[in-house]
């Protein structure tokens, strides 16, 4: 099932450094930063802390956040055993999109966000549709008010750097601290920050610091990802309607078909880790202290583990994708995100009769030494219904 809309970025830009060497460097303001780029390699990196540590507040991300937040985020920035820690206090939050009932609910809500992309003509897919998406469903996760769903919908699709919202790092600290400030007076409420506050670690609260760098995460870490996401399966059912309708009519065939997409469009392109002696990779000497880059862009469309990596197979089985990371660090939010994709494929397959893509204006992810297509800046469409 190939994708008429799959990039082109001689489909993999990366191919050459990955064969030859199994890197390729990129510079970041001034610093060279090495990112591992094999498959095989990536993972057992993703599990080597002791030598690529996430223990480095605002360096995970590449390039660093210094400039957009004043805290650590967690657990993505913490080693275990203090990230198993942290991780093992929200794993009973972040796991419910495993529970039927709240699948059912993201359902609901995906199908009726769809009906009303179908009025009104055509419509600009990334903010009137997949922002809402992501942001509904994450009120839903959080046990939050859709009316606070709102609010996170007008900062845009990127938290930290929007030009078209109303967002940034010093909103959404704002916001998280007040929403923080007003569980630590009000404990018994049932929603996310209330769960915060009551958590113990080790038998000890939460500090306020901890409390905000996990929530900084929560909001910021799955975005902009999920709505890429989501935009691409928009896209390729406008060109390939039938392949998204058979994958939408089994359980199986739709899982098979998310896996693939979050492959394909590897939402996150690469993510940091911070060496804690000298090392050596690929052809790079690394100081001490110094960044690395897990390109799991890359990994993903690595040849000797997928065949054929670089067309989009909904029915590709197996499928190890590194699409939502690897190892001790893999995406919390996971299950949320495939709840919200699965939704999207079952109701695009089962009551969407054709899209039309009118305007798309694709954001290309620049880096210093390769460029890649990752979803749309504005994706315009008519959006109809299955006839009756």
């Amino acid at each position: 099932m190939a994708d008429q809309e799959a990039p082109s970025p001689s489909d993999d830009p990366l191919a050459q450094a990955r064969e030859a060497r199994g890197t390729q460097t990129i510079e970041v303001n001034g610093r060279t930063i090495p990112l591992v780029l094999g498959h095989r390699a990536i993972r057992a990196a993703a599990n080597d802390w002791r030598t690529f540590s996430s223990d480095a507040p605002f360096r995970v991300p590449v390039p660093s956040e210094e400039a957009v937040r004043s805290v650590r985020q967690l657990p993505i920035e913490a080693d275990p055993p203090f990230h198993r820690q942290i991780r093992r206090l929200l794993e009973p939050i972040f796991l419910r999109p495993q529970s039927s009932d709240y699948a059912a609910c993201i359902e609901a809500l995906v199908q009726e966000l769809l009906d009303q992309a179908c009025k009104d003509g055509p419509r600009e897919l990334v903010r009137d549709l997949a922002l809402p998406i992501q942001s509904r469903a994450l009120a839903m996760l959080l046990g939050m008010p859709q009316s606070e769903a709102d609010i996170w919908i007008s900062w845009g699709t990127y938290v930290f750097h929007d030009p078209f919202g109303n967002g940034g790092g010093a909103t959404l600290e704002t916001y998280l601290r007040a929403q923080l400030d007003r569980a630590s007076k009000q404990p018994e409420g049932t929603d996310y920050f209330c769960e915060l506050e009551r958590v113990r670690l080790d038998e000890r609260a939460l500090t306020f610091e901890e409390k905000l760098g996990i929530a900084n995460l929560t909001f910021a870490g799955g975005r902009d990802t999920v709505i890429n996401a989501v935009t691409k399966i928009i896209a390729h059912f406008a060109t390939d309607p039938a392949s998204v309708r058979e994958a939408s009519q089994i359980e199986r065939y739709t899982n098979l078909a998310v896996e693939e997409f979050v492959r394909f469009v590897s939402p996150l392109t690469l993510i940091g880790r911070v060496c804690l002696h000298a090392t050596k990779l690929g052809t790079n000497h690394v100081e001490a202290d110094s960044q690395i880059g897990l390109c799991w862009a890359a990994a993903n469309i690595d040849p000797s583990v997928f065949e054929d990596p670089t067309k989009l197979d909904l029915t590709r089985s197996p499928n190890p994708h590194v699409g939502f990371g690897s190892g001790h660090h893999s995406c919390l939010g996971s299950q949320q995100a495939r709840v919200i994709l699965r939704s999207l494929v079952k109701a695009l397959g089962r009551q969407i009769g054709s899209i039309e893509i009118i305007e798309a204006d694709r954001n290309i992810e620049q880096h210093s030494s390769f460029e890649r297509p990752l979803g749309y800046r504005r994706l315009v469409c008519a959006v109809r219904e299955q006839d009756q």
